[in-house]
């Protein structure tokens, strides 16, 4: 009797600990992996603001990458808007950029240039001019950018252009990409 609990205990010890085991073994190799075909990346994306033709406004973003990791910027503000009497949902207004570089397989084909996807998420509150009755709610407005392209290193290049459907204005969201030593 004591045979056969023992060997039922050790049966249950070994089927917990044999997966947690080979799992910590399969984890300890997998990041030196990861760090052997990745290489890293800076990324500087500028924000022009253009009215009338004329650039009235400049952001600038940077953030560092890995290839086929995807990364983000989000800055801005939480606002709350009623929905219901009483409850209040909040909407993000201002920045969110993500944007992810090709695996380095893919980019060896590239000759040294990378392919890179890109989603920019611009959002403001309408200027007084273009809000409408001075009762309602404020009005948000959005720009999206959002498409893949081949970047050359160590060169500007425009993502995407787009013009402010209520106004003279325009928006171009530009890109560097740099290669990290």
């Amino acid at each position: 009797m004591l045979t056969k609990t023992f060997w039922a205990a050790m049966l249950v010890v070994a089927t917990i600990t044999g997966p947690l085991s080979l799992r910590a073994q399969q984890a300890e190799t997998k990041p030196a992996e990861v760090e052997k075909t990745a290489t890293a990346y800076r990324l500087d994306f500028t924000l022009n603001e253009l009215d009338d033709g004329k650039k009235i406004n400049t952001r600038q973003y940077s953030m560092q990458s890995r290839t086929n990791d995807w990364n983000e910027i989000k800055i801005g503000s939480r606002v709350p808007v009623e929905s219901e009497q009483g409850k209040f949902q909040y909407l993000d207004v201002g920045m969110n950029l993500r944007c992810r570089l090709l695996d380095q397989a893919d980019v060896a084909s590239l000759g040294g240039n990378v392919a890179l996807k890109v989603s920019a998420d611009l959002s403001n509150f309408a200027i007084p001019e273009q809000q409408g009755k001075p009762m309602l709610p404020p009005t948000i407005r959005q720009i999206k950018f959002e498409g893949s392209t081949i970047a050359v290193l160590g060169k500007s290049m425009v993502v995407g252009i787009v013009d402010d459907p209520n106004s003279k204005r325009q928006y171009q969201l530009e890109v560097v990409v740099t290669k990290l030593r």
